[in-house]
């Protein structure tokens, strides 16, 4: 078997100019990721019914409801977080975002 490593990519929120973008370069201190003045926001592997990469605090539709993306360090993984009540996740499946839409970032919907 061939160890194929997966890609790293990310997105950031820009603090100053509240812009979602991404980044040409990241720093690395001591083994952590850093941008100055910068969110970094991490691809997650999986795609909306639209094939739209899905980010951390990516902003989906499901039907009528809307749910954040998140990292859950509890479940060790990515989870739906309901938009309204972040207290109430549910691990991230394929098969929920065969039917989701990727809206927005969280971070730009505070802008709206």
């Amino acid at each position: 078997m061939e160890f194929i490593p997966r890609k790293f990519l990310f997105k950031a929120w820009n603090k100053e100019t509240k812009l979602l973008m991404r980044l040409s370069n990241i720093e690395c201190i001591r083994g952590e990721l850093f941008k100055a003045n910068h969110i970094l926001l991490q691809f997650t592997g999986l795609y909306d019914k639209q094939e739209e990469e899905i980010y951390e605090m990516d902003v989906i539709l499901m039907g009528s409801d809307k749910y954040i993306v998140i990292w859950d360090g509890l479940q060790n993984g990515w989870s739906l977080a309901k938009f309204k009540d972040s207290t109430m996740t549910e691990p991230v499946k394929k098969e929920h975002l065969k039917a989701a839409i990727r809206l927005c970032n969280y971070y730009e919907s505070l802008l709206r």
